[in-house]
């Protein structure tokens, strides 16, 4: 017979009791049902959650991780690859893709890991994992970081001559890839990486990789992805982008100043709704109201963080996302799922808010041998669970990465 968790429930308190129920990882998971009706419980359980909600209220009030160039980073490079053609038919105009590197490229060329990033994000988007003991070790692999189509740095609306602003044409998540495959092929003479990474948007990119590229690569790691787009993110992005393109600064992508008001409301259905959870902000804030404050100042923060015309050309790659839509699986996202080769690591979000955890791990099902492992249960922090900025969070990811890595290249010796 299962353990009571409403006996425990009271001693807990709120939404942090739920945390600690659904996904409490350690110590609280060992102690045993006759443990859980004695006086110590409490003191225990008190202890846990206490821990809990200061880790996850120091990560909130801490700031992201770096998003720009220092000068003790790699330097930024670039690579023209002309006119890009895109699966539509049309073709982004002197197209340049933006990325760093990190470690040194081994003779034989078999180090390689190639990093794709979130939307919003850079080649920055998750230096958490990389560096000498970190998961994406720069003793052990020579990292490539890039930048997606539309992040601003890679060609943008908001930096084309060509095409400006709206004028830009529309792009996908294969026309991502294709630009990526092109740059570690003729720009760098890679023919074969040990792994493909990335978080969010940059999961979905990995896993796109994988069906179109099934022989590039050894392995995938896709942190908080999606397969195929379902309704509910549909629906996050849409009332995103309609938030800054009804702003009436927003004039149809014209803009001489950011769209400040429709910037903020953005910021506030992706950033601090659908990439967070209700735990989160239970354990932050003990009177409700005093969120307001808080929030007001991140909008200021972020209002020139990222374009306007850069997030909605995004968006609108991001829910058109369908890994079915290959050329050769005519519509059929689980036989696309099917053709990956490689061996894959997905990692989920604990009530994700953006991409529901659900979908990864539906997904994956269709994989053959992958595993799926959600990041650390016990803090509850949905999409943000791959952000970086929550030291549980980021610990577990490099762990798990890690130890899949190192299965993966038999303890660094197929990297010899």
């Amino acid at each position: 017979m299962g353990c009571d968790w409403q006996s425990a429930k009271g001693t807990i308190g709120g939404t942090v009791a739920e945390n600690i129920r659904d996904g409490l990882s350690g110590e609280a998971q060992s102690l045993s049902c006759a443990e859980q009706h004695e006086g110590t419980r409490g003191k225990h359980m008190k202890r846990i959650a206490t821990l809990l909600v200061s880790a996850i209220a120091a990560a909130l009030l801490s700031p992201p991780p770096a998003a720009a160039h220092s000068p003790q980073q790699p330097p930024h490079q670039t690579y023209g690859e002309g006119d890009l053609a895109l699966e539509s038919g049309e073709s982004i105009k002197d197209f340049s893709i933006s990325y760093v590197t990190h470690g040194k490229l081994n003779e034989k060329k078999s180090n390689a890991i190639l990093m794709v990033t979130a939307i919003s994000g850079n080649h920055h988007r998750i230096d958490f994992m990389i560096g000498p003991g970190k998961a994406l070790d720069t003793d052990k692999y020579f990292i490539v970081c890039t930048d997606a189509i539309a992040n601003g740095l890679t060609t943008s609306p908001s930096n084309s001559k060509a095409q400006p602003r709206m004028q830009f044409p529309k792009f996908t998540i294969r026309d991502m890839v294709q630009s990526q495959y092109r740059l570690m092929k003729e720009k760098l003479g890679i023919d074969h990486v040990v792994a493909v990474v990335g978080p969010s948007m940059g999961g979905m990119q990995v896993l796109q990789w994988g069906v179109s590229h099934p022989d590039y690569m050894d392995a995938l790691v896709a942190m908080v992805p999606l397969a195929k787009t379902p309704a509910w993110t549909v629906l996050v992005l849409e009332s995103s982008r309609k938030a800054i393109m009804l702003d009436p600064a927003w004039k149809d992508g014209n803009y001489e100043a950011p769209p400040e008001k429709g910037i903020r409301l953005w910021r506030d259905i992706l950033s601090f709704m659908s990439a967070r959870t209700p735990d989160m902000y239970a354990a932050q804030f003990k009177n409700g109201m005093d969120i307001l404050p808080w929030l007001e100042q991140q909008e200021t923060s972020l209002l020139k963080a990222f374009d306007a015309n850069d997030w909605i050309y995004q968006t609108w790659a991001y829910e058109r996302h369908d890994l079915g839509t290959t050329p050769g699986f005519n519509g059929d996202t689980l036989k696309a799922l099917g053709s990956i080769k490689a061996k894959t690591l997905v990692l989920t979000g604990t009530k994700d808010l953006l991409n529901p955890e659900f979908e990864p791990v539906e997904a994956a099902k269709a994989i053959a041998g992958a595993k799926v492992v959600t990041i650390s249960p016990g803090t509850v922090t949905g999409h943000a669970a791959a952000g970086g900025a929550i030291p549980a969070d980021v610990d577990f990811l490099n762990r798990e990465t890690s130890v899949f890595l190192d299965i993966v290249t038999d303890g660094g010796k197929k990297l010899n």
